[in-house]
């Protein structure tokens, strides 16, 4: 059985560990991936528009992909629960309370937060410090 990761919402807080990743990512969309690398493709979403992919900003390049918003991605190291309530709330909350906007992914295991290069710094500092207090 695979393991089902945190629920509990202040054991998340306190140990979510904020990781950021090098580089810049971004968003596009693409109505055919095969002309993607599936390997450069950190997340593919298909919506009724088309596949929103996120890559590395290089890779757009390269394919000459249109983007509006170039990122910085934070991962939240702890595992937690699909099942988990309140933890995007908690981070999502503290990060527009000073003016940051971030784009989640929660995957199986972590949650990913996507956020404008220029802030990246400021809400790694901001996911600590939330942190620190639980």
């Amino acid at each position: 059985m695979t393991p089902t990761g945190q629920t509990d919402l202040s054991e998340l807080l306190k140990s979510m560990k904020p990781k950021l990743h090098e580089g810049q990512f971004v968003f596009c969309v693409v109505q055919d991936v095969s002309s993607v690398n599936p390997n450069s493709i950190i997340m593919n979403f298909r919506e009724e528009e088309g596949n929103t992919l996120i890559i590395k900003k290089e890779i757009a390049d390269q394919l000459h992909l249109s983007y509006s918003f170039v990122a910085s991605w934070i991962t939240l190291t702890v595992h937690s629960s699909l099942a988990a309530v309140g933890l995007t709330a908690a981070f999502s909350k503290a990060l527009a309370d000073e003016g940051i906007s971030c784009n989640v992914v929660a995957a199986f295991y972590h949650d990913h937060i996507f956020v404008d290069q220029k802030d990246a710094e400021r809400a790694m500092t901001i996911l600590s410090e939330l942190s620190d207090r639980n």
